[in-house]
């Protein structure tokens, strides 16, 4: 009985997270399904700065409005008729904490400014080393990683042979829309 009763006690001392799991995120698109596993003991402030716009709706009906075969698909910012949507302020560049943008993995997109990160984000579809955290000097800070596609990564590979090209001053658009229709916190 006193076994059980540490064990009890080991349990509820240590939180939650024993139970929690990672949380996972469900991607509705009209190209197919895709999960992503979000790492929020390594990236905390990007983790919930994602399930905040996850939970508020905010990805409904975006694109992935940047797409590069061999390299990665971005979205997360753009409507269909490529209008930027307004966003929340920018985050801290996590990308000091160990994970490395690999096939696969969902990082932050950001600007040439590494604190510069708000609602976009980019699937890598190969191992983008270049894009890896280097140094703290703002051209070395590299991109934070902050997930991993779980499953339906046959889905984000046919989204990056999407044939692409240049509407207005954006560059490698899909000419057919790959629409996010619904992102959902599952877990």
């Amino acid at each position: 009985m006193r076994h059980y009763l540490f064990v009890f006690l080991l349990f509820a001392l240590s939180g939650t997270s024993v139970f929690a799991g990672n949380p996972q995120v469900s991607f509705e698109t009209n190209r197919g399904n895709f999960t992503i596993e979000l790492y929020p003991e390594k990236a905390p402030k990007t983790v919930e700065n994602f399930i905040a716009y996850v939970n508020s709706g905010f990805y409904k009906e975006t694109i992935f409005h940047r797409v590069i075969n061999n390299f990665m698909i971005q979205g997360g910012g753009f409507t269909a008729s490529m209008e930027e949507k307004e966003t929340r302020a920018p985050i801290i560049n996590e990308s000091n904490n160990g994970l490395n943008n690999e096939a696969g993995t969902i990082a932050m997109a950001r600007t040439s400014e590494p604190n510069s990160a708000t609602s976009q984000f980019f699937i890598n579809l190969e191992n983008n080393q270049f894009l890896n955290y280097r140094d703290p000097n703002p051209q070395l800070i590299g991109y934070c990683v902050f997930g991993r596609v779980t499953t339906g990564i046959e889905v984000i590979r046919n989204i990056g042979k999407t044939p692409t090209a240049n509407v207005g001053p954006y560059g490698d658009v899909p000419r057919s829309p790959v629409i996010i229709h619904q992102v959902k916190l599952i877990k």
